[in-house]
C-alpha cells in the first residue's frame, strides 16, 4: 500500500461544493469513482480544504492510498473520463505519512470583483459597481493580523474544535476593471473569506471605519461581521506544504 498525491482544479460552478454529500454532484465523488475504477477497487481521497458550493480552484490537493502502482498514463486517462468541469494536474507518491489537510502550511484564496458588467467573467467573479475605497479596505485588512480568534466570519452550525486561524496575508489589489483580494493563512473556516470580504466592501463603502473591525472580531457574532459575497467570485489558488 502507497500513499499518493493528487493535484487537481476545477471550476466550481459545476459542483456542490468538495466533499462528498447526498444526491448531489461534488468534486471528492468524482475523484473517487474515477480513482476506483484505474485501481479497481475502492478509493477514497482526503483533500487539503473542503471549498463551498460555487467555489473554483486552480491548484487544489487530496492523498489518497492505493494497494497497485500507479500508472504512468493514470492523469491522461483520468482526464479523458472525469467531467470537463475538474482536471487532474499531477499524481505523485508521497511518505506514508503525509496528510493531505494537516501538512498544509497555507492555503491561499483570491476574490475577484469587476467593477462593470463583463459577460465572458459572470461566471468567476462578482459584478460591484458601488465606489469603493480601496485605502481603507486595505487600512482594515491590516487589523486582522491583530487576532487569531475568527468566529465572527464563521458559519453558525461548524463542527470546528477551535476558531483560530493566522492570518499572514490579506490585500487589496486593483487591475484594470477588476479589484483582486488576496488572504493567506494556515486554515480558513467555514464561509470565512466570504464573510471577510463582505465585511470589507462595507468599510469601502462607507459603511464601516477600518477600525470597526475591532469590535466585530471581539465580539465573536457572526450577525455583527458583513453578509457573505457571492461564492463564484472567490478562488483557490495555492496550497503551500514543506
Amino acid at each position: 500500500m502507497s500513499r499518493y498525491l493528487i493535484q487537481f482544479a476545477y471550476d466550481g460552478g459545476s459542483f456542490s461544493g468538495y466533499q462528498i454529500q447526498p444526491n448531489a454532484l461534488t468534486v471528492q465523488e468524482e475523484l473517487e469513482k474515477k480513482l476506483s475504477i484505474l485501481a479497481q477497487r475502492k478509493i477514497e481521497v482526503v483533500g487539503s480544504s473542503r471549498t463551498d458550493a460555487g467555489v473554483h480552484a486552480s491548484q487544489q490537493f487530496a492523498h489518497f492510498d492505493c494497494p497497485v502502482p500507479i500508472q504512468k498514463d493514470w492523469v491522461y486517462r483520468l482526464n479523458r473520463m472525469l467531467p470537463h468541469a475538474l482536471a487532474v494536474i499531477s499524481i505523485e507518491q508521497v511518505a506514508d505519512d503525509f496528510h493531505a489537510r494537516f501538512d498544509a502550511l497555507s492555503r491561499t484564496y483570491h476574490y475577484w470583483i469587476v467593477r462593470k458588467k463583463t459577460p465572458l467573467r459572470r461566471h468567476d467573479t462578482y459584478w460591484f459597481e458601488a465606489p469603493l475605497d480601496l485605502e481603507a479596505m486595505n487600512a482594515a485588512c491590516q487589523i486582522l493580523f491583530q487576532y487569531i480568534d475568527f468566529e465572527c466570519f464563521s458559519k453558525v452550525k461548524t463542527d470546528v474544535f477551535t476558531f483560530d486561524c493566522t492570518i499572514q496575508k490579506a490585500i487589496w489589489t486593483e487591475e484594470g476593471d477588476f479589484l483582486k483580494f488576496t488572504i493567506q493563512a494556515n486554515r480558513f473556516l467555514r464561509g470565512m473569506v466570504r464573510a471577510i470580504v463582505g465585511t470589507l466592501l462595507e468599510v469601502g463603502e462607507g459603511k464601516l471605519k477600518p477600525e470597526d473591525l475591532h469590535q466585530i472580531i471581539q465580539s465573536k457574532d457572526r450577525n455583527q461581521a458583513g453578509r457573505a459575497v457571492p461564492a463564484h467570485g472567490l478562488h483557490l489558488v495555492e496550497v503551500k506544504y514543506k
